[in-house]
């Protein structure tokens, strides 16, 4: 197996994309010869012509085809280690991302006392964010609720919170104590563009229990959208109900029995032992147990 030198491997990716050895070694500060011979070098470490020169500059050879896009790879994941190796000595901030009407205060007020040479820093993520948040390097640690996917991360279940139907004041459901799937069987629900198909069917009850299909409510683009389509009279959604939870004074929320509870979750990158990922992880378990009450 050829060990593959990288600084050999960012020459070839510059020729590449100027498709010139001269304007490539101009943008890499080398001379045209130089880079040359180490174009040749690789070539050999390889053991394959990438590159053909002609009358109108460079082209690659099939073999340089199939090459490039694993090179620019093989340059970002250096890149990426070299990030996390400086990250992991010297950690210069650590940043907690969280979703909407979940707060992650004790936990963060924790981390900074626990490790003052770090900038810790929370974000708020939008209701579908944090799962690319994360795997984009945005934030080290994301805070949100249950479901999304979670191939490549590493996923902790903080708390559970019961779950609730949003209605309007006037609805015929408005100040029971409590209803049942039964109890909505037949009003309609929103559907939000683009979700998930396994978050949608937690909100949405579905299947439901005796195999009929939801009734479609209007489809709208944000979570945010939500209690407007209630209010309006359009439909009824399902939402996390926490201690003291507030609504607008013209909806209310009735306790949902006889379903899961929505969970609340710690979810990391599969793989990251990183000092301060670990650190979080702990200080999380002991200090996000639950929803936070009202003031």
């Amino acid at each position: 197996m050829a060990d593959l030198d990288l600084r050999l491997v960012r020459y070839f990716t510059a020729v590449a994309e100027h498709r010139h050895f001269g304007r490539a070694a101009a943008a890499l500060h080398i001379t045209q010869p130089s880079l040359s011979r180490q174009i040749v070098g690789l070539e050999a470490q390889v053991g394959a012509r990438l590159l053909d020169r002609t009358p109108r500059g460079t082209r690659l050879t099939e073999a340089g085809e199939a090459f490039l896009p694993r090179a620019r790879a093989l340059l970002r994941s250096a890149e990426q280690a070299a990030a996390e190796a400086r990250a992991a000595a010297e950690p210069s901030r650590f940043t907690v991302g969280f979703t909407s009407g979940l707060m992650v205060t004790a936990a963060v007020r924790e981390m900074r006392r626990r490790h003052p040479e770090a900038d810790v820093r929370s974000r708020h993520l939008d209701w579908d964010e944090g799962r690319a948040a994360l795997l984009g390097h945005r934030v080290d640690v994301v805070v949100t609720r249950l479901p999304f996917a979670g191939d490549q991360l590493e996923v902790t279940v903080l708390y559970d919170e019961p779950r609730a139907v949003v209605v309007p004041v006037g609805h015929r459901l408005a100040g029971k104590e409590s209803v049942t799937v039964d109890d909505i069987a037949d009003e309609p629900m929103p559907r939000i563009t683009g979700a998930d198909p396994a978050w949608a069917a937690f909100w949405r009850l579905e299947p439901r229990p005796d195999g009929r299909p939801v009734p479609e409510g209007p489809e709208i683009q944000d979570l945010e959208d939500k209690f407007e389509v209630v209010a309006a009279g359009e439909a009824l959604v399902v939402t996390a109900y926490p201690p003291g939870i507030r609504l607008r004074p013209d909806l209310t929320a009735v306790p949902l029995h006889g379903v899961e509870p929505s969970q609340v979750a710690l979810a990391t990158r599969a793989g990251d032992r990183g000092r301060l990922v670990t650190a979080f992880r702990k200080i999380a378990r002991t200090h996000l147990t639950g929803p936070a009450e009202p003031a």
